[in-house]
């Protein structure tokens, strides 16, 4: 029987309602109900908290809780904003984690992408918890945790696409589905509750560069058992049709190849995208060029892949980067990083010259294989002008098809929700507009509205056959990573950092009498990224002399206390530098007795 009737054309009447018939329905007759409906009354409930990946793109990251046991599903991180000025990295507020460490039963990972294992050293360097995932995932944790001298006291257990691990009171079902890297996996969670599908990043390509396609009659069989509860991808949730397959790039790259005989070939992809690469490494062979690699990032993942066998390299292919020179440009092709534009990147460093290894120019044929992600579009656009200044032939345009997503667009995602037949949806991965296109998405095909529920950072739900509720949030946020600092810098210090970056700084130094606080030496004005000192003498000697008007005023009034002196400097002297320039510098008053 259908999960689901039509009703008034739109909404369906969902099959775990009071009034729906067959399995898990109530029972008709007036007698004591089945044994299997008393069960039903006495299930618990299982409880989903968020601590990242809900209107936001990465530090994708839920805790799954049931009859006081823990699993957590992934652990990313994300790449900070255009005002994270001086982060590198943004991760999860492991608090909640920390606070009940005691019931954390093991992290499952879906895949190995940064934003769904860039947090797991700086969550193990606090709790150390017990890893699975699939084996080119582990391999890629493996690299990260040596990075961080930890991989001696972790704990990686290796676990198949197909096979089930018990944590607890839940067992989880590995279930393989493709996505833009190898070995990437849904969960079908059994807890006592009831079933959760967690899809992770995933499309469904049916004629997939690696691997067979994905396992749709897994999704099957576990909705046909009965689904309490979907969290399913958002990302493409507002893009209708289906999501291409990799097979288009190969025919792309294997024309433009075709097209760039003469040149050297420069191609940017992700890291993580093993499947691109084996494609440009399968038009290398069939062109008769080397392949050499670039970028830290690129290296480490290559190494990884190929030594797990997920990465094929035909003999003698492979040269290193200080080989470049022995060969003509039409012999080589140069796989890097760099895709999105970022600063630090080989790609990056090749448009600005800054390169140690690599010169480009007019000889280059360079193919972005990627999108820019949402907020790198102009980091993209800058990087290409400076390529194209040096005379490369940049291919970075999408009627190319140098680069297709890996992430489900609105038909797989009505698959997935037709086979998995859940009675509550939560969609997940993504911004507000992705997660509100979702839910749409999930009514359209018959959910009740009431039974979806759209969260946040934080957000904690209960779930039961009884319902979906939203219960007290949980400890959440977003931690920056700086240098070695690991949250020692906060929305304070960023402000900070904000202001001296468009206002700059005023200091001002002076030497206090210590009996009665009268200036002996100073004040002295030091700017840095305000004015130009040498043609703004005139506004600098103005504020020397109000710094020094309000010192001594102060001290022939007894006022000591230096905060009300420093306040006393700071407001007064921004107003003064309000009215000449109008701008608002950061005012650092250092004072000190003698």
């Amino acid at each position: 029987m259908s999960n689901q009737k039509r009703n008034n054309g739109f909404r369906l009447k969902n099959r775990y309602s009071n009034t729906a018939k067959g399995k898990g329905g109530q029972n008709k007759g007036k007698g004591k109900p089945s044994k299997k409906a008393s069960e039903k009354v006495n299930k618990p409930s299982v409880k989903v908290s968020f601590l990242g990946g809900l209107n936001e793109i990465g530090k994708n990251i839920t805790l799954i809780e049931c009859e006081g046991d823990i699993i957590i599903v992934d652990c990313g991180m994300a790449f900070p904003d255009g005002d994270m000025l001086g982060v590198d990295l943004v991760i999860p507020d492991f608090t909640y984690i920390e606070q009940n460490a005691d019931k954390v039963r093991g992290i499952v990972l879906t895949h190995g992408h940064e934003d769904h294992i860039g947090g797991l050293p700086f969550l193990l360097s606090r709790v150390n918890i017990p890893i699975y995932g699939t084996p080119l995932t582990l391999g890629l944790v493996g690299n990260k945790l040596r990075e961080h001298s930890l991989m001696s006291s972790a704990s990686l257990n290796e676990v198949m696409a197909g096979d089930t691990i018990t944590l607890g009171c839940m067992s989880i079902k590995f279930i393989h589905v493709n996505h833009s890297i190898p070995d990437a996996v849904a969960f079908a969670i059994n807890t006592p509750a009831g079933t959760l599908v967690h899809t992770g990043d995933f499309k469904i390509d049916c004629t997939p560069i690696t691997g067979d396609m994905i396992d749709l009659s897994s999704f099957a069989r576990v909705g046909d058992d009965g689904v309490l509860a979907l969290l399913a991808e958002s990302t493409n949730a507002s893009r209708a049709g289906y999501t291409r397959t990799e097979m288009l790039v190969s025919e792309s790259l294997d024309s433009l190849f075709r097209k760039a005989e003469s040149y050297r070939i420069i191609i940017a992809t992700f890291a993580s995208n093993v499947n691109r690469v084996q494609q440009i490494i399968n038009c290398a062979e069939k062109y008769g060029r080397k392949v050499a690699f670039s970028g830290r990032s690129m290296v480490n993942y290559m190494d990884v892949a190929r030594k797990l066998g997920y990465l094929h390299l035909p003999d003698n292919i492979l040269i290193d980067l200080d080989m470049l020179g022995r060969y003509t440009p039409e012999q080589v092709v140069l796989v890097t990083t760099g895709s999105q534009g970022e600063p630090m990147s080989a790609l990056s460093r090749m448009a600005y010259s800054d390169h140690r290894k690599v010169m480009v120019g007019e000889g280059d044929f360079i193919i972005i294989s990627a999108n820019p992600i949402p907020g790198n579009e102009q980091a993209v656009g800058n990087v290409v002008d400076e390529l194209m200044k040096r005379g490369c032939k940049v291919i970075y345009e999408s009627m190319y098809d140098v680069h297709v997503s890996g992430h489900a667009c609105q038909e797989e995602l009505k698959i997935i929700h037709r086979l998995v037949k859940p009675k509550y949806f939560i969609p997940v991965h993504g911004e507000q507009k992705h997660l509100r296109k979702h839910a749409e998405l999930a009514e359209f095909l018959g959910m009740d509205r009431k039974n979806i529920f759209i969260g946040d950072v934080g957000s904690s739900v209960e779930i039961s056959d009884d319902g979906i509720k939203e219960v007290a949030p949980v400890p959440a946020g977003k931690v920056f990573v700086d240098g070695l600092g690991v949250g020692d810098v906060g929305s304070i210090v960023l402000r900070d950092r904000k202001h001296l970056g468009q206002d700059g700084l005023i200091i001002i130094v002076a030497s206090l009498d210590v009996y009665d606080g009268h200036v002996i030496s100073g004040p002295d004005i030091v700017s840095r990224g305000f004015v130009y000192v040498r043609e703004s003498e005139g506004l600098l000697d103005e504020v020397r002399k109000l710094a020094l008007d309000i010192l001594e005023d102060c001290a022939n009034r007894n006022i000591h206390e230096w905060g009300i002196i420093k306040n006393r400097m700071k407001d007064e002297i921004s107003k003064l530098i309000g009215q000449k320039t109008r701008r608002s510098p950061m005012i650092l008053p250092i004072l000190q007795e003698v």
